[in-house]
């Protein structure tokens, strides 16, 4: 067995040798490894009756000869298609001087580099990003933040109904509620200080048009400690408002309404445009109302499980919208959502 091994390996090397190309390289891995009547193959059925010692010693013998055709003939394909490669290159001919690929480079929307610079400036201030849920319950949505079923302020907010007790959410106040009320579960283990920013779509029954959408972006605040005051509300508001539109923005802060916090402010800027010297944009008032906002009302404190005589909350939310038209001067709120890539491309130099 062993010396009709040798005399198979003979054959293979001269086979090897007369090997001129790739058809002739399949034929001897066919003869001599792949094939079932190739002799190595068959010559492990012919010693299975043999001795132990016998099967060792050639077995071993038929592995070491089956490795050494395999390196062989992987050596030589290796070269055939290091030959074929190089044919190959010598028929292509580049002509450099053609003008490549031109690819349009990506752009971020607006609304979301409006996010990201939110994102950014809360960040800093130590404040986390959430982005809630957009199906909520009338419970979160409403009554939680002092609006019991039938309480007027609800007309201001005309609601899309999943069904009874389901809403699309109409602000992003919702997760304070839920915020509220998860911290209520906690008692004893509420931070000193808690900062939440969250955002998202929120939707309302409302006819669109240039500065309307019954779908749209907002981005509400929450603060809440032992220490929080008006005072904290202010600073942080004319903060944002500055790092959002220059260092130059004036705010102004004035009485308002909102069923979830008391006292309650409307806050204007002066306006981007005409830097309040009045024009068609500000109605010739020199200011612009950007956002609502408000120390959180003790009812909602009471709602949610929380002291209201040992904490307090600022809060505050606006649209995202409002933001970027502001920004970047847009004039129709549809803009942002046409997918237009003439007005899309405007806004690849920001944010970067």
């Amino acid at each position: 067995m062993i010396q009709r091994i040798k005399d198979f390996k003979l054959k293979f090397d001269k086979s090897i040798k007369e090997v001129k190309n790739k058809e002739d390289l399949d034929k001897v891995r066919s003869n001599f490894v792949t094939s079932k009547d190739s002799f190595l193959i068959t010559a492990f059925s012919e010693i299975k009756k043999s001795t132990p010692e016998v099967k060792k010693e050639i077995g071993e013998l038929i592995n070491k000869t089956k490795k050494y055709f395999i390196d062989e003939i992987n050596k030589l394909s290796e070269k055939f298609q290091k030959v074929e490669y190089n044919e190959l290159l010598k028929k292509e001919k580049w002509d450099v001087s053609i003008e490549g690929l031109q690819f349009k480079p990506g752009t971020s929307h607006p609304l979301n580099l409006v996010i990201d610079e939110i994102r950014q400036i809360f960040t800093e201030l130590g404040y986390e990003m959430i982005n809630g849920t957009e199906f909520e319950t009338d419970d979160f949505c409403f009554q939680k933040l002092n609006l019991p079923i039938g309480h007027p302020a609800r007309d201001m907010q005309d609601t899309f109904y999943v069904d009874e007790s389901t809403v699309l959410r109409t602000h992003c106040t919702n997760m304070t509620a839920r915020a509220l009320s998860q911290l209520a579960k906690a008692k004893e283990t509420i931070p000193a200080n808690v900062g939440m920013i969250s955002y998202g779509n929120v939707y309302r029954r409302d006819d669109d048009d240039a500065t309307h959408s019954h779908q749209f972006m907002q981005v509400d605040g929450l603060l809440m400690g032992e220490n929080i005051s008006f005072a904290n509300l202010k600073w942080t508001l004319e903060y944002v408002c500055k790092r959002l539109f220059g260092q130059e923005t004036v705010i102004r802060m004035r009485p308002s309404f909102f069923p979830f916090t008391e006292p309650s402010a409307e806050v204007d800027i002066n306006c981007v445009s005409c830097n309040g010297i009045g024009c068609r944009i500000c109605k010739y008032s020199g200011w612009i109302e950007i956002l609502g906002s408000g120390m959180i009302a003790k009812e909602v404190f009471e709602l949610n499980g929380i002291d209201s005589n040992k904490y307090q909350a600022i809060a505050y939310g606006w649209g995202i919208e409002r933001i970027a038209m502001l920004k970047f001067g847009v004039t129709n709120i549809r803009d942002f959502y046409e997918n237009n890539d003439k007005f899309l491309k405007q806004f690849k130099f920001f944010g970067k």
